[in-house]
């Protein structure tokens, strides 16, 4: 249990000490610190439940209050409202406790297994800007999960089973029609069979294949025959496919990895319809199933609807399925091999009505208990300075892998120190890159269209990524000067700029059960910043290696090392990493 929550426990005992019952109470952070640090805005309730003066009841426990050594400016306002303050005693108690471990300071929830759907990269093709937010977002919302005690996994969910899969396969047909794959007599190993593409060749094959079947009715009909082909398994084509999905998922691994993005579990759609007879037997047992001119959808609107609510497609009338389908046999996957209590979807706010469709007709089939959660987080666009998707200067789709490194480039020009150099600085400028993208990316609220700003998000000062590397790292400089200095608790606290550091730190669980709760990164993005910041101004106030007086000198060490571990914690969290140095 945090320090915070444990005195918003004793706060309560003292109100019931003062004669009255408070059935749920926090401490709220006070906008007048001139006032009190904290307000107890509770008497104008308890004087409705005890038919007395709100200003008489806050008085009242105003005088309990002042008995406790840990307030100081005890104070009512208004009608009752009662400002409290902290002593400076029972700081550097808090302090030097969270600063034994930083672990200590968090609410821990009650635990519960999380599937964490943030992946969704189509095989055999480039990763593209549009994949970064739900990459970023979910990897830190899955980091965070872990931090507050879920037992929570990201699931990269690949797509490899639908009609783009079709056109590249066709492609490679019309490329090499000789290949044993497209030999209906053919009875060797195909894991024998040479494949001559490699995923620079599934990159440009697959925007060839689509502009062909553009115009050409015969290829896109081709296309799709082939599709239903390996949607049911059929040798041969089916082989091709999974040799396709290798081949491509080692480059999907490689970029994820250069954001710092680790997926638990790599299934793509096409694993997860091998759990399609499950499906629709309990499809057909729950009878929600129903012929429409051919094919077969589950109807998902309801009565109180104040909006169309079109049908799931369930299997077209060509016998092919959908990513409709194919998300809800990975729904009874999940089921079987996980049993989670929550699947959180991190996807595109613009799929909204996909899941929507999805969630209703898994709860018509009962793929899942009713009190599982099925949630989509999602998410805003980020935008160039038009205020468009970002793109490339000839209006296309940026890879992925072409924004990491514009931003990279733009982050090597800041790393200025003479030391770092070659291989080194590009390595450097590398992570701080990533932290760049990740920062900007975290600090909206997810649900917001935000514009990336290159040289804006890459400098070192301001509210970026870069800032807080470049803050911590010499935050770990300093302690690293300091190691010979016997520091190990903080007994003495100067400024008002000590206390505004203070203050933040005991308000961290606030900010992480706020992030959790609203499955959004900037409450932590903003922390980490106001921290940081209120630390760098106490920096340059004092001079802390060269302060004369040993016991603030050291005092100071302790709570340099003690914003340095929270720092470190919750840039993990991010999903940032911090280079040795910049």
């Amino acid at each position: 249990m945090s320090i915070l929550k444990e005195l918003e426990q004793d706060v309560k005992k003292i109100i019931k000490k003062a004669g009255y019952d408070v059935e749920r109470f926090t401490l709220e952070t006070s906008n007048r610190r001139d006032l009190g640090e904290y307000q107890i805005n509770d008497a104008m309730q308890l004087a409705k439940v005890y038919h007395q003066n709100p200003r008489e009841i806050a008085e009242k426990i105003v005088k309990e209050l002042e008995q406790d050594d840990r307030f100081v400016n005890v104070n009512v306002a208004g009608p009752g409202f009662i400002n409290i303050s902290l002593s400076d005693s029972y700081i550097k108690d808090i302090l030097n406790k969270i600063n034994e471990d930083v672990y200590t300071n968090i609410d821990k929830k009650k635990s519960k297994k999380v599937i964490i759907d943030y992946g969704g990269a189509n095989v055999a093709k480039a990763l593209h800007v549009g994949h970064l937010r739900s990459a970023n977002i979910g990897e830190a919302l899955k980091r965070l999960a872990l931090l507050l005690g879920y037992d929570a996994v990201g699931d990269a969910h690949l797509g490899d089973f639908g009609r783009p899969l079709g056109l590249v396969i066709k492609e490679i047909k019309d490329m090499y029609p000789d290949l044993p794959y497209f030999d209906e007599n053919y009875k060797g190993d195909y894991s024998e069979v040479e494949l001559p593409i490699t995923n620079e060749d599934l990159e440009r094959i697959y925007p060839l294949a689509s502009n062909k079947a553009k115009e050409d009715e015969a290829y896109l009909e081709e296309a799709r025959e082939i599709t239903v082909k390996f949607q049911q398994y059929e040798r041969g084509y089916y082989d091709l496919l999974k040799r396709i999905v290798d081949i491509s998922k080692e480059d999907i691994k490689k970029t994820y990895e250069e954001l710092n993005v680790h997926f638990e579990i790599w299934n793509g759609e096409s694993d997860e319809m091998k759990y399609f007879e499950e499906l629709n037997e309990q499809c057909e047992k729950t009878k929600v199933l129903t012929d429409s001119e051919g094919a077969k959808i589950i109807e998902v609107a309801k009565e109180e609807d104040k909006a169309p609510m079109p049908p799931l497609m369930y299997i077209k009338s060509n016998g092919s399925v959908s990513y409709d389908t194919t998300d809800l046999a990975t729904i009874v996957e999940r089921k079987i091999n996980v049993n989670p209590d929550e699947i959180w979807y991190v996807v595109d706010g613009r799929q909204s009505l996909h899941f929507e469709q999805v969630f209703r007709a898994s709860r018509r089939a009962k793929l899942v208990e009713d009190d599982v959660v099925l949630e989509h987080v999602g998410f805003g666009t980020m935008n160039g300075k038009d205020g468009k998707p970002f793109k490339t200067r000839d209006g296309g789709v940026m890879p992925l892998k072409t924004l990491i490194n514009l931003v990279s480039e733009e982050t090597e020009k800041r790393i200025t120190s003479e030391d770092i150099q070659g291989e080194e600085k590009k390595n450097i400028a590398k992570i701080v890159a990533v932290a760049a993208l990740k920062y900007a990316d975290l600090l909206p609220f997810r649900s917001t269209d935000y514009i990336f700003e290159i040289e804006k998000f890459s400098d070192l000062d301001g509210k970026t990524g870069p800032y807080l590397l470049y803050s911590t790292i010499r935050m770990k400089s300093l302690l690293k000067k300091a190691e010979k200095i016997s520091a190990k608790e903080i007994t003495k606290l100067k400024g008002d700029t000590e206390k505004d550091i203070a203050l933040t730190i005991l308000n961290l669980p606030l900010t992480l059960d706020k992030a959790i709760e609203t499955k959004s990164l900037n409450e932590i993005a903003e922390y980490l910043y106001k921290l940081t910041s209120s630390y760098n101004k106490f920096y340059a106030e004092n001079k802390i290696i060269g302060e004369e007086d040993e016991e603030l000198q050291s005092s100071w060490i302790v709570l340099t090392s003690l914003v340095y571990k929270i720092n470190t914690m919750l840039l993990d969290v991010l999903g940032m990493s911090i280079p040795e140095k910049m």
